[in-house]
C-alpha cells in the first residue's frame, strides 16, 4: 500500500469523524455532561503520537518510579496527526474513559474545548508568565486555559552547509535565492534534490500552505477570523510551490512527503534544502550511521518571496479528557512534564522546541543547539493556523485546495477562489 493511498483512506476516515463532530460543533449543550472537577487519584493513560526518541517513556518512567499508586501508561496513536485527532475525537464522542491525558496539536484546542471534550485547567497552578506567549495562547480558548503548553514549534530551513560552502553560496533569504543556490550546487551535484517540505494531503500540507501564503505577505484569515485567501499575495505564495514542482525544484516524489519521509530523504543526502521542525536536528546529527549528513548541515529562517519568511506556529499541548479518570493525578503529571527539568531533558534528547522562554537563552544549551536563537525568533514571529471550532473541516478544505494546485488538478487562481468560498461557509 503506497503512502498516497494510505493518506487518502485516512482522509476519508477523518471525514466521517469530522461529520460526526460537526453535529456538536456548538458544544455539548444537551444530554449528560462530563465532570470538569479535577478530582481522583490513581492510574492514568496518556494518548500521544509515536515516541520516536524514547524520552517520553523515560520521563514517564521517572514519574512512575516516584508515584507507585499513580502510574502513567502511554497509549501510542498513529504517526499521522490527522489519524491521531480522529482517534481522540471518536473516543470523546462515545465518552470513553480510555484516555486521560491527550497530547493535542496546538490547533485542536478550540475544537476540543468548545465541545467540552477537555476540561478547564487552573491558571494559577502553571507559571504561565515564564512560557513563550504564543505557546500559551495556543492552550487557551475564550481566555480560559484548557491545556498545558508542553512543546512549541517553528519551521526551520535545514540546508547542506558543506555543499553551499563548497559552491561559495550563502544560506538563502528568499525563495529566489533558494532556487539560484540549488542551480549552482546541482552543477556539481546533479543528482541531489533541491527542496522539500510536507506536501502529502494531511495537516503538514496546511502548515506548508500557510507558510507559503504568509511568507508572501498574505493571510489565510485576517485578525477578525475572516477568510482573505483569494488575494495576489496568497497566489504568489502558492504559485512558488506550484512552480517548484513544475520546474523540478521540488522533487516529484515530495508530493507524498510527510515529516518522516522528508527527514529520511534529507538524512540520506537526497535533499539540499528541507523545511522541517526542530526535532530533526538530533536525528540528522546522529553519528551512528543512520544519517549521511551528520556534521554537514545547518539551519536558517524560512525564506520568503521578498525577504525572510514566516513560520506556521506548531507544537503540542497536554489536555485532560473530560471523560478520563483520576484527573488530579493527570494535572500533577502535566505540571511535572512542563517543569524546567523535564523540558530541558526533552530538549537534550529530542531537540524539540521547549515552551519555557529561559531555555532559549541558556548558554550551555545554545552551545549544543546553536539554532535556538533562530528558533525562538521563528516561534515569536510565527503565524497561527485558523483558529476554529470546526478546525477539522477547515484544514481539510485547505489541504484539498493546495493539493489540487500542486498536482495540477486546478490552477492556483481556481483553487484559491474555491477555498475562499469554502472558508467563508465554514467560518461564518
Amino acid at each position: 500500500m503506497g503512502v498516497r493511498t494510505t493518506a487518502l483512506r485516512a482522509t476519508a476516515a477523518l471525514g466521517v469523524a469530522v461529520l460526526l463532530a460537526s453535529c456538536g460543533s456548538g458544544g455539548n449543550d444537551g444530554g449528560e455532561q462530563p465532570s470538569g472537577a479535577l478530582e481522583g487519584r490513581g492510574e492514568v493513560t496518556f494518548a500521544t503520537g509515536k515516541d520516536t526518541s524514547g524520552n517520553m517513556q523515560k520521563l514517564v518512567d521517572e514519574w512512575n518510579s516516584k508515584h507507585a499508586d499513580e502510574q502513567v501508561r502511554i497509549i501510542e496513536l498513529p504517526e499521522s496527526a490527522d489519524a491521531q485527532r480522529q482517534q481522540m475525537v471518536q473516543n470523546a464522542q462515545v465518552k470513553s474513559d480510555a484516555y486521560t491525558i491527550l497530547n493535542l496539536d496546538v490547533v485542536w484546542t478550540a475544537e476540543f474545548a468548545a465541545n467540552r471534550w477537555v476540561v478547564e485547567l487552573p491558571k494559577d497552578q502553571f507559571e504561565l508568565d515564564k512560557f513563550l506567549e504564543p505557546a500559551v495562547k495556543t492552550a487557551e480558548y475564550r481566555d480560559k486555559l484548557y491545556a498545558a503548553p508542553v512543546f512549541s514549534d517553528g519551521g526551520l530551513l535545514y540546508y547542506r552547509k558543506d555543499l553551499l560552502d563548497a559552491a561559495g553560496v550563502q544560506a538563502p533569504k528568499t525563495w529566489a535565492d533558494l532556487v539560484a543556490a540549488c542551480k549552482t550546487v546541482k552543477a556539481a551535484q546533479p543528482a541531489i534534490g533541491c527542496y522539500a517540505g510536507q506536501f502529502e494531503k494531511y495537516e503538514g500540507l496546511t502548515v506548508n500552505f500557510d507558510e507559503a501564503v504568509h511568507s508572501a505577505g498574505g493571510d489565510v484569515v485576517d485578525a477578525s477570523g475572516k477568510p482573505v485567501v483569494n488575494t495576489p499575495e496568497a497566489k504568489a505564495g502558492l504559485d512558488a510551490l506550484v512552480a517548484g514542482f513544475k520546474e523540478g525544484v521540488i522533487p516529484e516524489k515530495a508530493i507524498t512527503y510527510k515529516e518522516e519521509e522528508g527527514r529520511r530523504a534529507f538524512q540520506a543526502g537526497e535533499l539540499l534544502f528541507h523545511r522541517q521542525w526542530p526535532y530533526q536536528w538530533n536525528l540528522a546529527g546522529k553519528t551512528d550511521g543512520s544519517s549521511q549528513v551528520a556534521g554537514k548541515f545547518d539551519v536558517a529562517p524560512l525564506p520568503g518571496i521578498k525577504g525572510t519568511g514566516s513560520s506556521t506556529l506548531g507544537g503540542h499541548n497536554f489536555a485532560i479528557s473530560a471523560f478520563g479518570k483520576n484527573k488530579a493525578t493527570a494535572l500533577d503529571f502535566m505540571k511535572f512534564y512542563t517543569s524546567e527539568a523535564a523540558q530541558r531533558s526533552n530538549l537534550l534528547a529530542t531537540s524539540q522546541a521547549p515552551t519555557l522562554a529561559s531555555l532559549y537563552d541558556d548558554a550551555e544549551l545554545i552551545k549544543q543547539f546553536p539554532y535556538l536563537p533562530t528558533l525562538k525568533k521563528s516561534i515569536l514571529s510565527a503565524k497561527p493556523r485558523p483558529q476554529a471550532v470546526r478546525y477539522g473541516d477547515v484544514t481539510q478544505a485547505i489541504q484539498e485546495a493546495a493539493y489540487a494546485a500542486l498536482t495540477g488538478e486546478k490552477t492556483s487562481d481556481v483553487a484559491l477562489k474555491d477555498l475562499q468560498a469554502k472558508l467563508e461557509e465554514l467560518l461564518k
